[in-house]
């Protein structure tokens, strides 16, 4: 994926045409593609939908391989500020002001790609565990 420019959606879509993730080597693959775009300061809209496409096929393919996993997205940053002895504005880097630490914490407000990357990075884990898992749509 060449990353040096902005890309349409159609032409990440043709660079790399996303299916539903049926074994290790397809897992690898996608996140191949989301690396790069995670690594990018600055996304267009269309490479942040492509990000949150292929995310879902990430979180869909891990729910249905790791249904053990208990704690992710936003419930996982409370149980890793508590276990940590960390407060709320310990995230303000993260996330820029404490009312958007206060609304993600809260549910008032989803977790952005950048987040994201940027809370995998703080608390040195993989930024699939930062994404919500969607009971509704774990079936395949």
């Amino acid at each position: 994926m060449t990353l040096g420019f902005e890309l349409t959606y159609d032409q990440l879509l043709v660079g790399f045409a996303p299916r539903p993730i049926r074994g290790e080597e397809e897992y690898q693959a996608i996140l191949g593609q989301i690396e790069p775009l995670l690594a990018k300061t600055k996304r267009s809209q269309d490479e942040e939908d492509y990000l949150t496409l292929l995310s879902l096929l990430i979180e869909q393919y891990e729910a249905a391989t790791e249904p053990d996993m208990e704690l992710r997205g936003v419930a996982l940053i409370k149980g890793l500020i508590k276990e940590m002895g960390l407060r709320q504005r310990d995230l303000v880097p993260i996330f820029k002001t404490d009312s958007i630490v206060s609304a993600v914490l809260n549910g008032h407000r989803q977790l952005t790609a950048e987040h994201i990357d940027h809370l995998a990075a703080f608390f040195e884990l993989p930024h699939h565990l930062f994404f919500e898992r969607d009971t509704a749509r774990t079936a395949i």
